[in-house]
């Protein structure tokens, strides 16, 4: 019985120091966004990547952290495939790809590269809190968060360990079905006291390379009515561009790679309009 309660009185310390790593931690970082999307395939992880980079390609001190436990794309779009955090006493060293842009991802923590992460939502909730807690971020302008589609375990995970949530960026294109769950993302932040910061429609026409004349492959403008229908802001359009897909596939950020393409410059003003929220 006395085994048990000294037992009890060691998870209960041990629950109240890693409550005040993480207020420390969080205390370190000014400012803090989701990057979310009602569905895959619209291109959230590419946003949250060139969002990042650019942010830092300005000196602003950034940490970009990957919650996309099944389907981890980080590591990929940087370049940094196969490379492990440093793991010490202190903590787990997040890894840099420049001076003002530090990263962490599940997918830096698997041994193979097709390893499937089959988790229940417990194993998530604990992995996002140690990615706050045990990683040792330092003092940050802005976290961005590259969340999952949808609204499932991992964004209720990190909208309950942060507590506070800066601003919520969603991504969507211009389809009528990616628009639909664009409305129940909306939702969700608002149930949740979330700022939108703004709503991007990506793969938004194409911009020939010959001409330079935009193609609506897609369609366009469906996003920007629906910000108005919710009086949210509307960040922009980001053209679809075929070296996108390159320098993803390349570990190179498109925006410090292309920085003159219609589509690197459309997204330089996303950014800009999150540096007026800065």
């Amino acid at each position: 019985m006395a085994e048990e309660k000294k037992n009890c009185n060691c998870d209960e310390r041990e629950q109240i120091r890693r409550g005040m790593v993480l207020k420390t931690n969080l205390g370190s970082i000014k400012k803090k966004f989701l990057v979310l999307s009602g569905k895959g395939g619209v291109g959230k992880s590419t946003v949250s990547t060139n969002l990042a980079a650019g942010l830092s390609a300005k000196g602003y001190k950034v940490g970009l952290l990957d919650i996309d436990i099944h389907g981890p794309n980080i590591p990929n779009m940087f370049g940094l495939e196969g490379l492990a955090p440093l793991v010490t006493d202190l903590g787990i060293m997040p890894l840099h790809y420049s001076d003002n842009l530090k990263l962490i991802s599940v997918g830096f923590f698997l041994e193979k590269r097709d390893e499937a992460v089959a988790w229940r939502g417990p194993l998530k909730h604990r992995l996002i809190e140690n990615f706050l807690t045990d990683v040792r971020w330092g003092e940050l302008d802005c976290l961005v968060v590259d969340s999952p589609p949808g609204t499932g375990d991992e964004i209720l995970s990190i909208v309950q360990i942060l507590d506070k949530i800066d601003g919520a960026i969603i991504v969507s294109t211009p389809q009528d079905v990616a628009l639909a769950d664009v409305r129940r993302t909306v939702r969700f932040c608002q149930d949740s006291s979330i700022p939108v910061l703004g709503l991007i429609e990506n793969m938004s026409g194409f911009i020939c390379p010959e001409c330079g004349k935009s193609v609506e492959i897609f369609k366009s403008g469906g996003a920007e009515k629906l910000a108005e229908t919710y009086e949210i802001p509307f960040l922009g359009r980001i053209p679809i561009d075929p070296s996108i897909t390159v320098t993803g596939d390349e570990g190179k950020p498109f925006i410090l790679f292309y920085p003159d393409s219609e589509s690197a410059k459309a997204f330089s003003k996303v950014i800009d309009k999150v540096i007026e929220y800065l």
